[in-house]
């Protein structure tokens, strides 16, 4: 574990002061409009909420917002470094943004998150792409205002990648994506070590808020109207380690459930270790907290998940999953599953055939294995061709598909309160939602009623989610 250290007044009050310093370079620069910016996350949750805190930041420093690359003055891409594919788009998105620093040489190129908190990305981003102009680390977004001081003041190359554990950054400007629905992040990085995730190589080790910071956001966003807040962790469940004064996780949701305001609460991700009877109990007796748990399992197979690293075998995940079921009889469940690990047999999938059998998830995030540079997995053996991992990988889905069938045909006649998040597919005439187990819902509206909590008695079903008729 860390040591636990916040950004401090002084550090805040100089970015404060950058801020305004760029704000002043900026009206120089462009006496006539206002300059632009495009920003782009990519990956989880939390890199989202990150890019939120990079908007307000930009915000702050005078740039309003375009989502055409070409009208920019400002592109700055979030990567996500959890899976090769991801890279490889971010590569070919970074090598698109050469034509428009031809057209305009005064464009700003930012690529900031997990990717280029890797030596070896950083690396090949200074040789290969040498018209970015600023990269910077996880651990170092909250420098953005300064290092964009240094590029207006004619610096070239600006680069901020801290190898040491990321402070807690409170107080920074944010620009929410939406009105509706909140990120709303707890802790950050990760002690889990699995042998497969490089997360805790590019977010650093556990280190959380402080109850009291988190509990005034929570608030202030109920006051706004937001009606959905998820609250988010790279291993959200082991909240509170580091803590002055020892705040648990479900001790921290149960003084959110006591926060005044219409809203619902989620969170994710959590990791089956740290997952207790007491949170469980914590979600049955609650008020806001949504009757749906995200438990990732990754695995069925108790050999490979020690190969993991994950800490718990089936029978333990099986308990929970068990008790759970028992004390939230309307519990949705979802889970994060992991097809092609190195050394996974045949045999070993097809445990977790059975095991996702046994538990009849709503809904998977299924992945074929991809190797990450610096993990331990990356040095085991991998015999198993890619097509055949692909063979597997489609039969889980045909598995999966048949059981979230057939748990969304068990709604259907009940009601469900939904979240409405806008217009549903072209052409459906229909809007669609979440449920408070997390299930997608569609029913005859229009956009109007986007951001609204409305009850939906469900008449049919499908693997996707359910269709329903609003109830007035």
């Amino acid at each position: 574990m860390s040591e636990r250290i916040e950004l401090t007044k002084s550090d805040l009050a100089q970015q404060e002061k950058c801020m305004e310093d760029v704000r002043r370079m900026l009206l120089e620069r462009y006496p006539n409009r206002q300059p632009l910016a495009f920003t782009h996350s990519y990956g989880c949750q939390q890199n989202v909420s990150d890019g939120e805190k990079i908007r307000g930041m930009l915000a702050e420093m005078g740039y309003g917002f375009t989502n055409q690359e070409s009208e920019a003055d400002c592109i700055i891409f979030n990567t996500c470094a959890v899976r090769e594919n991801a890279e490889f788009r971010i590569y070919g998105n970074v090598g698109n943004l050469k034509r428009y620093k031809k057209q305009n040489p005064s464009l700003i190129i930012g690529l900031c998150g997990c990717m280029m908190q890797q030596e070896h990305v950083a690396k090949k981003i200074r040789e290969s792409y040498p018209y970015v102009d600023l990269i910077f680390g996880t651990h170092a977004a909250h420098l953005l205002p300064s290092m964009m001081k240094k590029r207006l003041e004619g610096q070239k190359h600006v680069e901020e990648i801290t190898p040491q554990d990321g402070v807690i950054v409170e107080d920074m400007p944010i620009r929410r994506d939406g009105t509706v629905k909140a990120w709303l992040p707890i802790m950050y990085g990760c002690d889990n070590f699995c042998t497969y995730c490089v997360v805790p190589y590019v977010r650093g080790r556990e280190r959380s808020r402080r109850p009291e910071r988190i509990l005034d956001e929570v608030r202030q966003l109920a006051s706004q109207g937001y009606k959905e807040i998820m609250l988010l962790g790279q291993n959200v469940n082991s909240y509170g380690k580091g803590l002055e004064e020892p705040v648990d996780f479900t001790q921290l949701l149960r003084q959110i459930d006591e926060v005044e305001g219409d809203f619902r609460v989620r969170f994710m991700t959590s990791h089956p270790k740290d997952c207790t009877r007491e949170m469980i109990d914590t979600i049955a007796q609650s008020k806001k907290l949504c009757h749906h748990i995200h438990l990732p399992v990754q695995s069925g197979s108790d050999r490979i998940l020690r190969l993991m690293n994950r800490h718990y075998d089936t029978e333990k995940y099986l308990g929970l999953i068990e008790y759970a079921k028992e004390k939230i009889p309307d519990l949705t469940l979802s889970s994060d599953i992991i097809v092609g690990f190195p050394g996974e047999t045949y045999e070993d999938f097809c445990a977790t055939l059975d095991l996702v059998r046994k538990v009849e998830y709503d809904f998977l995030f299924t992945f074929i294995y991809s190797k990450r540079v610096g993990t331990k997995a990356a040095q085991m053996d991998d015999p198993v061709p890619a097509s055949e991992k692909s063979k597997w990988f489609r039969e889980l889905l045909s598995v999966q598909s048949e059981i979230s069938q057939k748990r969304c045909e068990k709604l259907i006649g009940s009601v469900q309160q939904v979240l409405v998040d806008g217009p549903a597919r072209e052409g459906t005439g229909r809007v669609g939602g979440k449920s408070g187990g997390n299930i997608t819902v569609e029913f005859p509206g229009d956009a109007s009623l986007t951001g609204q909590m409305v009850h939906v008695r469900i008449t049919e079903a499908h693997n996707w989610g359910v269709i329903g008729e609003r109830q007035e």
